[in-house]
């Protein structure tokens, strides 16, 4: 069996349909799992199907003709113009939800259809779409290069008839494209769409591997993306560091709000920053938190790390209540003993550091004794 005819079998067998080939690796990041999936008579109760395509673009279409669609069938749906081709990636109760979840409820009228199953014809007619996008790309970029418009084409998707083609760009200011579509609408002869996209869904397309050694979460389960700000690596202190805190797509990582609500929570059991500790001899200024393990460090200077003394988030509430009373402990410690100072390491210390100077001396005493021995010899030959 042929490599090519091996992998096509693969792809029709896997319940992704056209996952492996046609729709790319996008389908991981767009998988919905049906938990409602083993309970009987729940999928019955709607005949709303949700079809994927490329590029993070799904679509809610509706079962007119009482097909019996499961996950992974390959559908034929309409679309303006003509029918585009997607992948059944969830039926039943789960799809009114998942509507409801990207704003995409609207009335049964304004839903379109599911055609059918498709068919051979409507498989060869795809996959020649397919084959003409990489090269539509190629002469875009192109064309927009000679329009000397300040964008990039990342992109382009054929509709599942041909007749129609989306084109997936990114630019940082507002494009006046208008003389581009009609170049595009004249070089390919399809109708064109320009669809914008951001460097995080571009970065997401492209795919690859994170600081953190993983594939990036952009390319693999991440479907929408909220904004991210510097507060977040703040309020986890995180070093404001540009070239740390951004990702591969050189925008803040998705990642620093992942854990930014513990970290809110967390703070409520930390003293305030702006609070101070007196005890007997110093002030003591808070100078950074280690939320995971619940201790804090505090300076005898208020923007360096002076005399550091690392306490318990309790034992500072305690100082802090003690203070408020008008008491003053010896220390920090929880003994409430003065910790003992530790002395600087000497390496010198008990060192006789004049041995450097009897070498010295010795070595004058040899030359001297070299020089006089010269001058006998000398004294002699002449004699």
């Amino acid at each position: 069996m042929d490599y090519k005819d091996l992998k096509f079998k693969i792809c029709n067998e896997c319940d992704r349909g056209l996952a492996c080939s046609a729709c790319g690796r996008q389908n991981s990041q767009l998988n919905t799992y049906n938990w409602l999936e083993d309970v009987p008579g729940i999928n019955e109760t709607t005949d709303l199907v949700e079809v994927q395509f490329k590029n993070t673009r799904k679509g809610y279409y509706k079962n007119v003709g009482q097909l019996n669609l499961k996950k992974g069938d390959i559908v034929a749906v309409e679309s303006t113009p003509g029918h585009d081709i997607g992948t059944v990636t969830l039926t039943g109760r789960l799809v009114i939800l998942q509507m409801k979840k990207c704003n995409a409820l609207k009335s049964l009228d304004d839903i379109k259809k599911i055609y059918r199953i498709a068919k051979d014809t409507d498989m060869q007619k795809y996959r020649e779409a397919k084959a003409r996008e990489h090269s539509t790309m190629i002469e875009s970029r192109q064309i927009a290069k000679n329009l000397g418009l300040k964008m990039k084409i990342g992109d382009v998707e054929y509709q599942g008839d041909g007749n129609k083609a989306i084109f997936y760009y990114i630019a940082d200011e507002r494009v006046d494209f208008r003389q581009l579509i009609k170049q595009l609408a004249a070089a390919f002869h399809v109708r064109i769409e320009m669809k914008q996209i951001g460097a995080r869904q571009e970065a997401g397309r492209i795919g690859g591997t994170g600081p953190c050694g993983r594939e990036l979460c952009c390319a693999t389960w991440m479907k929408s993306f909220s904004s991210v700000s510097t507060n977040a690596a703040r309020i986890q202190d995180v070093p404001l560091n540009p070239t740390k805190l951004a990702g591969m797509c050189a925008k803040l990582k998705c990642c620093l709000n992942y854990e930014a609500d513990e970290y809110v929570e967390a703070r409520k059991q930390f003293p305030s920053k702006d609070v101070k500790l007196q005890t007997s001899d110093a002030e003591y200024f808070l100078f950074k938190n280690d939320f995971l393990q619940g201790l804090c460090s505090y300076s005898t200077d208020k923007n360096l790390a002076i005399n550091l003394e690392t306490i318990t988030a309790e034992r500072a509430k305690e100082i802090i209540e003690m203070n408020r009373q008008g008491e003053k402990p010896l220390s920090l410690q929880n003994n409430g003993r003065i910790k003992a100072s530790r002395k600087p390491a000497d390496l010198l210390d008990g060192a006789d550091i004049s041995r450097f100077d009897k070498t010295k001396k010795k070595k004058k005493k040899k030359k001297s004794t070299r020089n006089t021995h010269q001058n006998k010899t000398e004294q002699a030959k002449k004699e």
